[in-house]
């Protein structure tokens, strides 16, 4: 499939996980990706392996001044931007009665303000056609036991969703959320083990976790012209997990 054939798109987060499994699946169906993340060795096992038409960026979506340096460099070497997956999210467990305002700032500084300002940099590269994807969660709608901040956040970035589709009326910018729930991440191998993910899997109907290249079709779905009549949707890719 060549639905993205010349497309070019930004993935935060992109060095692992699934936004390593997105950027591997948009590469395949035709478009010059740029990676974004923290970690320069992951980055660079990442480049490796999806080959040519990738390109990395270290950074932090909560540095402003990282993500002028990512578009920058996508405009130096594209001009413009088709698409931009803003997937960089951080969340840990705090139950309650044990939560503090480090870790507020932490969970919200990346999966809130580092979402706004990946797109809100992203914008003046952008055009008609153009496709916003954020990565929402199962327990934005859910909620999580000792989750507070996490679920919170998520929340709040699919209200961001609903807000910038108002914004971007008449640009032909579309903007979406995509919500896994619980997927088979390198991350949630190393958390959980074996057992802590079949537990995992079976709270959901499909009785297992995801695997990252099904959240990157997903993905694929809402960054092509096939999602030409979505904006403000939200893409539940959960396994039923937050629908029933």
């Amino acid at each position: 499939m060549t639905r993205l054939n010349g497309k070019t798109a930004v993935i935060t987060g992109g060095a692992t996980g699934i936004g390593r499994a997105a950027a591997k699946r948009f590469i395949e169906e035709g478009a010059f990706v740029f990676i974004f993340g923290r970690r320069q060795e992951a980055l660079d096992a990442a480049v490796a392996d999806l080959g040519p038409r990738a390109r990395a960026v270290k950074g932090s979506v909560s540095d402003e001044a990282d993500l002028d340096r990512l578009y920058a460099a996508v405009k130096a070497e594209r001009g413009t931007l088709d698409i931009v997956f803003a997937n960089a999210g951080a969340g840990s467990p705090l139950a309650l009665g044990k939560i503090t305002a480090e870790h507020i700032d932490e969970t919200f500084d990346t999966n809130v303000k580092g979402t706004i300002f990946t797109v809100q940099k992203a914008l003046p590269l952008m055009g008609q056609g153009g496709s916003i994807i954020l990565t929402g969660s199962s327990a934005g709608t859910t909620g999580a036991p000792a989750f507070s901040a996490y679920s919170a956040s998520k929340a709040a970035v699919r209200n961001l969703a609903r807000t910038w589709a108002e914004d971007l009326k008449g640009t032909g910018i579309r903007v979406n959320v995509l919500s896994p729930g619980a997927t088979a991440t390198e991350l949630a191998k190393e958390a959980l083990g074996e057992e802590g993910q079949k537990a995992y899997g079976a709270m959901t109907p499909l009785q297992r976790m995801a695997d990252p290249a099904e959240i990157a079709a997903a993905a694929a779905f809402l960054a092509s012209s096939d999602s030409s009549f979505m904006t403000a949707s939200e893409v539940a890719v959960d396994g039923g997990l937050a629908q029933l």
